[in-house]
């Protein structure tokens, strides 16, 4: 079965709903969204506080990196989207963007025209900030940010904490200072998640000239010499076709993109070969780059029931829903991550290097430790912001259904190991300051060990995981590694784009979904001949 469009988006993520949704508004314009996973129907996606029943089970891949021989060869589940919306439908749902410096970064890697002058109005197009306006803020954006209307009380604490340590207030971390603590800002509209698929694909769906395809699994790009005109997908055991008379854009994330692209015969030749894949186009970069943000939780038991781990028990749960379905409040408000800081491992930092998040709760993600059965905890997660570990996404298989090789390398870099060492050390001071302490009976591990550099470096290695934020495996730029030029097409190749968190030069200081919605707006513009 062959179908025709002009433009056709391989992944219905964060990128792809915006891509979607922009490139439809011209009624003349034939768009097709591919997506690998179902419609974003699921009741608990909707709801804030879902996200912490979101990080396993059928709406993500299942996947696990490499051993990281850095962080004593564990395997960490490595959760990656797979619904309408990716990331956005699933994350905890903080809205940060990063420092401007960050994208004036980008240009000296290469990325010329992404500095944070060119490409601060599109953070302001997508933004309907229902609290904040002016120079740092959009207001009629698709992308719905709002304050969190109840804060937990030990979230509070812990920004009071924060302060006592010397750590200033923030009320925003995306103005002009992103330095300090303070509760964070979320992707929320009326105390609902607000993804790139409510906020963006929605309103487009009745569009005549968008059509949407999911639980469809991509298996390659077909491409006519050095042009991309099709893709190949499997719909129900029969593989379709469909075709692109323009350009076919690839939005499936810094796992997926590179996958695809070396299914498809782009990628490090020596690779291909070893796997029997046809060569389309040697590129040495695809799937190289890998930058994660390497996440250390610790865990503190609480002296009472104020967290929210209290709502796990069937009554307070069962209040809780009814709360929220007669008044949309309460808990099921709260996205778990409420509160949060940006500050420096050393005085010598010009911005900030260490990022953190409060949850009100414990054991709320995979993987996480949590407190003992019928007590209440709270967790609080550092990670370095810049690390310089490389990791890599490889092939195990020319079979599209095998998930790839994931390797971030984590800690690879001493500098990452030490920044996130200062990171723990600061978490520990936090949660001990008179605030916390007020609440906190007992801090995980630590109160039961003497602090030392050495017991800070075990738990790092032990304990650490991934923060959602894999990035750079496609990075835009002009040297010998870089995959897409500064317009976002693949160096050497036509009629395709790379318009995800694959293209970033370097990781953003923040986490990564804002900053992934601001590439597709930009995208939409180059395309259009806009930007």
């Amino acid at each position: 079965m062959k179908k025709g469009f002009d433009y056709i988006i391989v992944g219905g993520g964060s990128a792809g709903c915006v891509l979607a949704a922009r490139l439809s508004e011209n009624p003349a314009v034939r768009v097709c969204l591919i997506e690998a996973g179902k419609r974003d129907t699921h009741p608990l996606i909707h709801m804030p506080i879902g996200f912490a029943k979101m990080t396993d089970g059928p709406m993500t891949w299942g996947l696990k990196t490499t051993p990281q021989k850095h962080a004593n060869n564990r395997q960490l589940p490595y959760v990656q989207a797979r619904v309408l919306g990716g990331g956005s439908s699933i994350n905890a749902e903080v809205f940060t963007r990063g420092h401007p410096s960050d994208y004036d970064r980008w240009e000296t890697e290469g990325a010329e025209g992404w500095g944070f002058k060119n490409i601060q109005k599109y953070f302001l197009r997508s933004e309907g900030n229902t609290i904040l306006s002016g120079a740092w803020h959009g207001t009629d954006g698709p992308l719905g940010v709002s304050n969190l209307s109840t804060p937990n009380p030990v979230s509070c604490a812990f920004v009071q904490s924060c302060q006592e340590l010397g750590i200033p207030y923030n009320p925003d971390f995306n103005g002009p200072s992103q330095e300090g603590a303070g509760i964070y800002q979320m992707t929320t509209l009326n105390n609902r998640r607000c993804s790139t698929s409510v906020g963006y694909l929605r309103p487009a769906l009745k569009r005549k000239n968008l059509h949407i395809i999911t639980n469809a699994m991509v298996l390659r790009l077909l491409f006519n010499g050095i042009r991309a005109v099709g893709v190949e997908y499997a719909l129900r055991n029969t593989v379709h076709v469909a075709y692109a008379e323009e350009e076919i854009l690839v939005t499936s994330g810094a796992i997926g993109t590179p996958k695809l692209l070396m299914l498809s015969g782009i990628g490090p030749a020596q690779h291909l070969h070893k796997h029997d894949i046809p060569i389309v186009h040697d590129l040495p970069g695809v799937g190289q780059n890998l930058q994660d943000h390497f996440g250390i939780d610790i865990v503190a038991e609480l002296k009472n029931h104020e967290s929210l781990d209290k709502y796990s028990k069937l009554p307070w749960m069962l209040l809780a829903g009814i709360q929220y379905a007669a008044f949309r409040s309460g808990p099921v408000t709260s996205n778990v991550v409420e509160a949060g800081a940006f500050w420096y491992s050393n005085q010598n930092t010009s911005v900030p290097d260490l990022q953190f998040h409060f949850l009100a709760g414990a054991g709320a993600e995979a993987g996480v430790v949590s407190v003992p059965k019928g007590v209440s905890g709270i967790t609080l997660n550092s990670y370095t912001l810049r690390p310089k570990s490389r990791g890599s996404v490889t092939l195990q298989s020319s079979d599209p259904r095998m998930m790839p090789l994931v390797d971030p390398n984590f800690l690879a870099e001493p500098d990452d190991l030490n920044i996130s060492i200062e990171g723990i050390r600061l978490s520990l001071d936090m949660v001990s300051q008179h605030s916390m302490r007020k609440h906190v009976r007992k801090i995980g591990f630590f109160d039961d060990e003497k602090i030392t550099p050495a017991t800070l470096r075990a738990y790092a290695q032990q304990h650490g995981r991934t923060s959602y934020h894999p990035t750079c495996t496609c990075k835009m730029g002009q040297d010998d590694m870089s995959v897409v030029n500064p317009h976002l097409r693949i160096h050497g190749l036509e009629g395709i784009r790379i318009c995800d968190s694959s293209v970033m030069p370097s990781i953003i200081g923040s986490n990564t979904n804002a900053p992934t919605v601001m590439i597709a707006e930009r995208t939409a513009d180059l395309i259009r001949g806009n930007a």
